[in-house]
């Protein structure tokens, strides 16, 4: 298998300007709530706001680090092992409040992270409203015992994210580079004999070859496993003539998202008559979801024009028509007009927005299930398609 190493070659004044934009989006969003001081955990909103990228994934369970950012003020990381971090003014020792750091008494603790909030907030802050991630409920509880108003952070975020700026698309454009690259690899290796999880290991070592972070999951099965969908890789060895569908949830270089699923026939081939109609039905689907995107659209009106789904693969469809993209999976989450009244919500769709465009086909109690994913920038006119790796000729009717 040859590799080839991609190299992002953006100058590091574009990263700083991208860095200062994200902040500024922050402190807008957080100015929008009136929120005077944002306490950040999770690891993801650590990296929008400082790119922090030290054990994202430890941090995302043992939150070891937190990061203080006032509407006005310096901004203090409690934590970090480097010091280098782009617009962090200060580092400090954090007070640890989970039970691996903190043992299993967190009240003493969660007082001392209580009163270093108390003294933060009356040196740099206007008001007692706070934004905070999921913190331990012992310091919520201090903090909320103290008169605090308390909002949530991740709403904060979720808003600051939504719209990109230039040096943030070309991230995402680079980490599609990387990923296509990976599923290039994986192709010319579905033959038969190879397992789901060696297939699946091709990405992974591709993006951490190219200085990628992580993959969401392990989304991709084989014949019978595909239908229904969402069951992860295992050991299980492709037969030749399977489905292979996956879906990349790849968190690549700078941080950035490649959201992309393409499926094939295991060595190629023209497939059943069962495997083309899903794929065919797929394909449509994405497509005409694609050409439908235009900004000022509401989230309700995306649902309710979308692609009128066969009656055979209405019942057992993807959890979502579209969803946004930046640094991870991102608000929105467009619903099925059929779900729409349990579980949807409405909101407009804006230039500089990234959506993924979804489609799952398979019958309900079906052996073939097909997995196709777009991804798209909303531009002043449309939608533009940031993912290119090309669709299977030889299944399409």
């Amino acid at each position: 298998m040859k590799e080839m190493i991609f190299e992002n070659k953006m100058a590091l004044s574009a990263l700083q300007k991208m860095f200062d934009y994200r902040l500024s989006r922050l402190r807008q969003s957080m100015a929008k709530q009136d929120v005077s001081l944002a306490i950040l955990l999770n690891p993801v909103s650590l990296r929008y706001a400082i790119d922090f990228d030290e054990y994202q994934l430890f941090q995302a369970h043992i939150p070891t680090c937190y990061l203080f950012v006032p509407l006005e003020g310096p901004l203090v990381m409690h934590g970090a092992t480097r010091n280098d971090f782009p617009n962090v003014s200060e580092y400090r020792r954090p007070y640890y409040l989970s039970p691996f750091d903190g043992g299993l008494n967190l009240e003493k603790n969660a007082k001392l992270f209580c009163s270093d909030v108390k003294q933060f907030t009356k040196e740099h802050c206007q008001n007692n409203k706070i934004a905070i991630e999921r913190i331990s409920p012992e310091a919520y509880n201090e903090l909320k015992s103290a008169d605090y108003d308390l909002v949530d952070a991740e709403c904060i975020l979720e808003q600051a994210k939504k719209i990109k700026c230039s040096t943030e698309i070309e991230c995402i454009k680079h980490s599609i580079t990387v990923a296509e690259h990976g599923m290039k690899l994986m192709h010319q290796s579905s033959v038969a004999g190879v397992t789901e999880r060696q297939l699946w290991s091709i990405l992974h070592k591709v993006n951490i070859a190219n200085n990628g972070s992580w993959i969401e999951g392990h989304m991709l099965s084989s014949g019978p496993r595909t239908n229904p969908w969402l069951q992860e890789a295992t050991n299980r060895t492709i037969v030749k003539g399977e489905m292979i569908a996956f879906d990349t949830d790849l968190i690549g270089p700078k941080g950035y998202m490649a959201d992309i699923s393409r499926s094939w026939i295991c060595e190629g081939g023209k497939g059943s008559t069962e495997q083309r109609i899903a794929y065919q039905h797929a394909y449509d689907e994405v497509n005409f979801n694609v050409d439908l995107i235009k900004p000022g659209m509401s989230f309700f009106e995306l649902s309710k024009k979308a692609y009128e789904r066969n009656n055979d693969f209405k019942a057992n469809h993807y959890p979502c028509l579209f969803h946004g993209a930046g640094l991870s999976d991102e608000y929105p989450k467009i619903y099925y007009h059929e779900d729409w009244e349990r579980d949807g919500y409405d909101g407009l769709i804006e230039p500089n927005m990234v959506l993924c465009v979804e489609s799952y086909s398979g019958k309900t109690d079906g052996e073939v299930g097909v997995k196709l994913e777009e991804m798209v920038l909303v531009n002043e006119s449309g939608g533009e398609r940031l993912s290119h790796y090309p669709f299977e000729d030889s299944l399409l009717n």
